[in-house]
C-alpha cells in the first residue's frame, strides 16, 4: 500500500522548502522545560513539563510490545489505519486529518503556512510559546494579548489588536494557566476575525476538561485548524503522536510545508490501541481531577492563590520572583515549571501523582515559610500591581 499523502508533494517543492523549513526547528514543551532544569535533576519530583506520570495505557504497552518484532518494516498501512480510526470516531473524512509526531510540528508548520511579515501571529499572554518562536523566525509580527479576568482568551481584544492577523492561536485549556475559553468566544473569534486569517485551536489538554471541542467548527467548514496530541491524557509524550484537523484546502497548505510524516510504528500502534479503549479517557480524567482538586484545596487552605485550572497544570502565585522559588524548590529536589514575563511572580505546576503532589506540598511549605537555606525578596508592590493590572484588563 502506498504511503498516505493527501497533498501534491513533489521533489521540487521539497527542495524549495526544505532549507526554509529547517530553520523552523521544533520548540516544544519538553525543550522549554529541559532548558530550565538543572543537571542531574532526573531523579527528583518532575512536575515541570506537563507530562502524564501514568504513561501509556496497558493496551498501548501491549501493542508496542507486539509490534517490536516488525520494527524493521515501514508498515505505512498502520498510519493510514490510525488516521481512519480517528476520522471515524470524530465523524470526519480522512482527508481532514493529518498525522504528526506530536502536535508541535503541526503547530509549527500551521503557523508558518498562514503568517508572514505582512500577516501577524496573535496569541494569549501567558500562552504556549512554540508558535511565537516559529512566527518570529518567519519574520511575522507577534501580538500577545493578556488573558481576561477569568483567565480566558480575550478574543475581542485579539481581533482589535491585529487587523492584519494571519493566524490566531487558542490553547484550550490554556497552557500554562489550565483555564478554559468558552466555545462561544471561539465562535465569535471565527466569525469576526479578519478575512483570510485562520484560527488554530490547540486541544492538547482538552480531555482533562469538560470543554466541547472546536472540531464542530471544522465540520462546519470554518477557517479553523484543531490540534490534538497523545502526549497528555494518553501519557505518550515520549512516543510522539498527534493530529492536525482542518478542511482539506487548509490542510494542504500545512502539508505543503511538512511533507509526508513518517511515523514510528510503536507510536502508531500505541495511539490506535489508546483510541479503541473507551474507558481510558474517563478514568484518567477522573484521576487527574481528583489529585488536582486535592492540591488546589490544600493551596487554598494555606492562603495561596492559583488559577482555576481544568487541566493537568495551573499557575501558582508566589508573591515574589518566581525564578527564586523555582530554584529553592529544586534545592528540595522538586522541579516545577517556568515563569512567563507577564506574570513574573507566578510559576506553573504540573499535576503529578498523589505522592508527587504530597512531596510538592511539603517542599513548597518549607520554601514559602523560609525554613530552607534560601533568601526571598518580596516583589515590588508597584511593579507587581502594574503587571497584574495589565493581565486583567
Amino acid at each position: 500500500m502506498a504511503p498516505r499523502n493527501p497533498s501534491p508533494f513533489s521533489r521540487r517543492s521539497f527542495l524549495q522548502l526544505s532549507a526554509a523549513a529547517a530553520a523552523f526547528q521544533a520548540v516544544s514543551e519538553p525543550m522549554l522545560a529541559s532548558a530550565a532544569r538543572r543537571p542531574g535533576s532526573k531523579d527528583g519530583v518532575m512536575i515541570d513539563s506537563n507530562e502524564n506520570p501514568l504513561g501509556p495505557s496497558q493496551a498501548a504497552r501491549e501493542a508496542i510490545s507486539a509490534i517490536i518484532p516488525q520494527g524493521g518494516r515501514y508498515l505505512d498501512h498502520l498510519t493510514e489505519d490510525l488516521v481512519n480510526t480517528f476520522a471515524q470516531l470524530e465523524g470526519l473524512g480522512p482527508d481532514y486529518v493529518q498525522i504528526f509526531p506530536g502536535s508541535s510540528p503541526a503547530l509549527r508548520f500551521g503557523v508558518v503556512a498562514f503568517i508572514s511579515p505582512q500577516k501577524s501571529y496573535v496569541t494569549a499572554d501567558p500562552g504556549f510559546e512554540a508558535g511565537m518562536f516559529a512566527a518570529k523566525v518567519a519574520g511575522a509580527r507577534v501580538v500577545k494579548v493578556p488573558l481576561t479576568k477569568t483567565y480566558a482568551h480575550d478574543v475581542k481584544a485579539m481581533i482589535a489588536a491585529a487587523p492584519d492577523a494571519g493566524l490566531f492561536y487558542i490553547c484550550n485549556p490554556n497552557n500554562p494557566s489550565g483555564t478554559l475559553t468558552p466555545h462561544s468566544d471561539i465562535e465569535y473569534l471565527v466569525e469576526n476575525k479578519p478575512k483570510g486569517s485562520v484560527v488554530m485551536v490547540d486541544e492538547a489538554y482538552i480531555h482533562f476538561s469538560d470543554a466541547p471541542s472546536a472540531i464542530d467548527l471544522v465540520k462546519a467548514g470554518k477557517d479553523v485548524i484543531v490540534l490534538r496530541t497523545f502526549s497528555k491524557t494518553y501519557g505518550m509524550a515520549g512516543l510522539r503522536c498527534g493530529f492536525a484537523i482542518a478542511r482539506p484546502d487548509l490542510m494542504e497548505k500545512i502539508t505543503n510545508l511538512s511533507g509526508w510524516n513518517f511515523m514510528p510504528v510503536t507510536a502508531v500502534v500505541a495511539a490506535s490501541a489508546s483510541l479503541k479503549d473507551p474507558g481510558l479517557i474517563p478514568e484518567r480524567k477522573r484521576i487527574n481531577a481528583s489529585i488536582r482538586q486535592e492540591t488546589l484545596q490544600w493551596l487554598a487552605s494555606n492562603g495561596y492563590s492559583y488559577t482555576p485550572s481544568e487541566s493537568n497544570c495551573f499557575l501558582l502565585e508566589t508573591k515574589r520572583p518566581g525564578k527564586e522559588v523555582i530554584d529553592a524548590m529544586a534545592n528540595q529536589n522538586v522541579f516545577i515549571g517556568r515563569i512567563w514575563p507577564i506574570m513574573p511572580t507566578w510559576v506553573r505546576i504540573t499535576v503529578g501523582t498523589h505522592d508527587e503532589m504530597q512531596q510538592f506540598q511539603a517542599a513548597y511549605q518549607k520554601v514559602m515559610r523560609g525554613t530552607t537555606a534560601f533568601s526571598l525578596q518580596p516583589a515590588s508592590p508597584v511593579k507587581s500591581s502594574r503587571r497584574r493590572g495589565a493581565l486583567l484588563s
